[in-house]
């Protein structure tokens, strides 16, 4: 029996792919309607996606068979939900985030402002948080926690070396959290009783805080990513839903009208994950944690050499380095600039349509300093000798080669976001949409603040179990179906539960980052699960207010927009709710 058991739940996937959709085929066959046929196949995706049965994206590609076969959409439709302007906002971003790490520049820059900060235990914190949370604005999370992580361990292994030398070092002496129990030493393999000695308790301060700055890198590059629409893939799954929902949006998300959503929400959600991750691995004690008052600056520089080691291994900047910073920057200033809003920017000036919008967009900026990139030599023009063929010479290397992008691009992200817009296109144009608004109407007598707080909870919790971008993917099409049906913003809840989608704190297998951080060893789930659940009510929190106090001005939250009416005349006769944050 036990090995019967065993075989099943070996071959469970197996199992979950062929009788998932036998058991869900009740719903097309006996409701035959383009709505019920649209709801087998999200509800057939949403499974497979939480239960991860199939590779996320190729559970992506199922609308491509189903949508066409069930007479929702025909296939030349679908397949060009799959390569959208926002599929090339993430490629062309991603190509200019694959240039910076191929030349080093991300160490760089997080090594010269780990030396600027400092190296007493707040401040360390801090200073690894701050770099991490930047870096992961522009290159993907995962990368930057990969190589923010070794950096951290070197620094922590030398303050380690010191303690085990019997080198005191007041400026990492941290507080205790509670009392310490007898610990038990070997020397020369004999067993020796031991007790809280300044060695052993120095120990175990050392390995609190390794747990605490080891949180930090992985947090930190989950909230930088929520600053930047190119920053995380939930942020682009929004901008290409509500350009697929909503087609005369007037491009409402953008970089500009993003970064001045997210970015304050991400400082203050940053600060408070270190307040937090301070007190829960540093103690109470602010004045040693900062090391005022404190000497041993010879035993400081143990830390600090090794930051400044690794720097020097990186040489002077080279000459691809230069290029890549000055592209980058120009990427940041173009995006910036091309349709801020608040003045005419360079895309509705030069480039307008003839509703005086711009035609360019800022996937059209990113795949622009891309092709730079692919075509600028790595070193200043100059012809060399190839070393394999003595006598030839050659040129050097682009910037970006395709080898390196095809290498490091994860194309598995871009079917990804291409199925979760077929998905938002196939709900529309089947009535399921419209069916779910009819049927959420009730929802009209909850104050609006109260229901981005429940939704934000509900999307907090489901992105601990599954993917973020396959969180935001089935939430979105819902919830601007609700928006709809009781004549709120739909950004009003749409941007909330996006950004909700990034507060995956409490389990390794959340993020690809708490995977990476959990792997290097020295923490226990329950460590990762007692100190992110306070961080998720937090971030709740932090969005909550950003929601209702910054973002009402920048996105006119406080009115229902005319590209939002599904039904114009029940609008009219129930006027927009106008309570969000008290208008």
């Amino acid at each position: 029996m036990a090995t019967c058991w065993q075989g099943l739940w070996a071959y469970r996937f197996y199992l979950i792919v062929v009788f998932l959709p036998i058991f869900l085929l009740p719903l097309p066959l006996i409701v035959r309607t383009k709505e019920a046929y649209c709801a087998y196949s999200i509800i057939l995706m949403a499974l497979l996606w939480c239960t991860e049965a199939l590779p996320l994206s190729v559970t992506a590609l199922f609308p491509i068979i189903l949508f066409p076969l069930m007479g929702i959409m025909d296939a030349s439709e679908v397949c060009i939900e799959y390569f959208k302007d926002t599929n090339i906002l993430f490629i062309g971003g991603l190509m200019v985030a694959i240039a910076v790490e191929q030349w080093n520049l991300h160490k760089r820059i997080a090594l010269r402002v780990l030396l600027i900060v400092g190296v007493r235990p707040a401040l360390l914190l801090l200073g690894f948080m701050l770099v991490t949370a930047f870096l992961s604005m522009w290159i993907s999370n995962t990368a930057t926690t990969a190589m923010m992580l070794p950096i951290g361990h070197a620094v922590l292994e030398q303050l380690q070396k010191d303690v085990e030398e019997g080198n005191d070092n007041p400026a990492f002496e941290l507080q205790e959290a509670s009392p310490q129990k007898e610990v038990a030493k070997v020397d020369n393999g004999q067993a020796v009783s031991g007790s809280p000695e300044p060695r052993t308790q120095k120990t175990q301060e050392h390995h609190r805080f390794s747990q605490g700055l080891s949180l930090c890198i992985c947090y930190s590059a989950s909230i930088g990513g929520i600053a930047t629409l190119t920053g995380t893939t939930p942020n682009l799954v929004l901008q290409g839903q509500v350009n697929s929902l909503f087609p005369q949006n007037g491009n409402v998300v953008n970089f500009a009208s993003w970064f001045g959503f997210a970015f304050p929400t991400m400082i203050i959600l940053l600060l408070l994950a270190w307040i937090w991750l301070q007190v829960l691995f540093l103690g109470f004690n602010f004045r040693k944690n900062f090391g005022f008052g404190e000497g041993g600056e010879e035993q400081k520089q143990a830390a600090v050499h090794v930051i400044k080691t690794q720097h020097k291994l990186l040489g002077p900047m080279s000459f691809a380095e230069k290029v890549v910073t000055v592209l980058f920057i120009v990427l940041v200033v173009l995006w910036f600039t091309r349709e801020p809003g608040f003045f005419p920017g360079w895309g509705d000036t030069l480039f307008a349509n003839e509703n005086g919008q711009s035609m360019a967009s800022d996937g059209t900026v990113s795949i622009f300093i891309s092709l730079i990139m692919f075509i600028m030599p790595s070193k200043i023009p100059g012809l060399t000798q190839n070393p394999k063929k003595p006598g030839k010479l050659k040129a050097p290397p682009a910037i970006l080669t395709w080898k390196t992008v095809n290498d490091k691009m994860p194309w598995n992200i871009v079917i990804l976001l291409g199925g979760g817009f077929a998905l938002a296109k196939g709900s529309e144009e089947s009535g399921l949409s419209e069916w779910l608004g009819d049927k959420l109407t009730p929802l009209q007598h909850i104050p609006p603040a109260a229901t981005a707080i429940i939704l934000c909870l509900l999307v907090a919790i489901f992105t601990e179990c599954t993917s973020n971008v396959a969180t935001t993917t089935l939430f979105l099409p819902i919830l601007a179906s609700m928006a709809q049906a009781i004549c709120l913003h739909p950004l009003y809840v749409m941007l909330p539960c996006t950004l909700a989608a990034s507060l995956a704190f409490m389990l390794p297998v959340a993020t690809p980052p708490n995977a990476i951080v959990f792997s290097f060893g020295g923490l226990r789930v329950s460590d990762m699960a007692r100190t992110g659940f306070l961080l998720n009510i937090v971030g709740v929190l932090a969005i909550t207010l950003s929601i209702n106090s910054w973002s009402i001005p920048i996105f006119n939250l406080d009115t229902f927009p005319s590209w939002a009416h599904s039904n114009i005349s029940q609008c009219l006769l129930s006027p927009p709710n106008s309570t969000v944050a008290g208008l």
